[in-house]
This record gives structure tokens, C-alpha cells and sequence, in this order.
């Protein structure tokens, strides 16, 4: 797999402060995409071992929320191996609760079945970027067709986020089940 930068202290891509891994890899081509450089999967540079040791230095500050994963998309289907194993490993590392994985794809969740890197993420921002739905005030997605998914704890479910301004609702029965994908 290939990226094109780490950031941290990103305040844009999730909850709280966080570390941003982005991907290179993309075949939705969405346009009004933010991010085309990151496309191809044979730009930017190789996510070896230096560059996951750089990914943890900055996830294991106390003020980190967690990791999100954008791009590109993390789930182009030749990232899905490596970001379930990087994944996994954050898992190991920290846990649930404090620390969480944030995800950003162009795929449905409906689309990605089965991929073992969704045992693991807490919250799923899916769908293609459509520029005539773009929205600057819907809070972390760029256009309104995007759904914000989130883990239930404990259920295994994912649900849509839909309060505004951005509030978890805690009442997990009356969402389970919401996207009739099965999770």
C-alpha cells in the first residue's frame, strides 16, 4: 500500500484531535474530489514500517482522539488487506474506547460486506462525493448523499449519525438495524 501524507492534530476528520493516514488509491473519481492527486495507487510513497512507527509516535500522545483513514480510499480494493492488518493492530495497541478509527470510502456500506478492517472501525463515513450535494455545514462529510456510520458497542451494528449539530444518539434499539445491510 501507498500513501501520500501523515498529519496529525487534524481537527477536520473525525472527533477530537486526530492522526489522518492518507492513501493512495482511488476508482471513484469523484467529481469535486478534494483529493485527486491520491488517485493513483502507484503514487505517493510506500506505507513501510518507518512510516507506521511515524503513525503510532502521533496516535500515542495522550491528546489523540485515534486514527482516521481517508484518501484515496482506504477500501480501493488492493489497500483492503493492509488496512485490515494496520487496523488490527491498532486494536491490539489501544483497545476500545479511548482511542477510535474514523474511515472515510466512497463505497456504500452496504458495498463492503464482509472486509475483516470493519471488525475494527468505529465510525464509517461512506458513500461518493456528489458535488451537487455538497454541503460545508454537514458536519464530516462533504456531501449530504454520504452517510456517517457508527459502531454500537457491544451489538457489532453500525448506524446513521443524524442529529445536527453532531450529537451520538444513545438510543441503540431504535437505530438497530437502520441500514438494512445486515450489520
Amino acid at each position: 500500500m501507498r500513501y501520500h501524507n501523515i498529519t496529525k492534530d487534524d481537527m477536520l476528520n473525525g472527533e477530537g484531535l486526530r492522526t489522518v493516514l492518507w492513501v493512495s488509491g482511488c476508482n471513484h473519481y469523484c467529481k469535486g474530489c478534494q483529493n485527486p492527486s491520491t488517485w493513483d495507487p502507484n503514487d505517493g510513497v510506500l506505507f513501510d514500517e518507518e512510516a507506521k512507527k511515524e503513525l503510532w509516535n502521533y496516535i500515542d500522545e495522550d491528546y489523540c482522539s485515534g486514527l482516521t483513514l481517508s484518501g484515496g480510499d482506504p477500501m480501493y480494493p488492493e489497500n483492503r488487506d493492509e488496512i485490515s492488518l494496520l487496523c488490527k493492530e491498532f486494536r491490539d495497541r489501544y483497545g476500545w474506547g479511548k482511542k477510535t478509527i474514523w474511515m472515510y470510502t466512497g463505497y456504500s456500506i452496504h458495498e463492503l460486506g464482509e472486509i475483516p478492517a470493519l471488525n475494527y472501525i468505529d465510525v464509517i463515513v461512506d458513500g461518493p462525493f456528489e458535488e451537487d450535494k455538497k454541503n460545508v455545514k454537514y458536519m464530516w462529510a462533504g456531501s449530504e448523499n454520504q452517510g456517517i456510520w457508527r459502531r454500537v458497542k457491544g451489538v457489532g451494528d453500525f448506524r446513521v449519525w443524524i442529529k445536527d449539530p453532531p450529537a451520538w444518539s444513545d438510543d441503540i434499539e431504535d437505530k438497530k438495524g437502520e441500514c438494512g445491510c445486515g450489520f
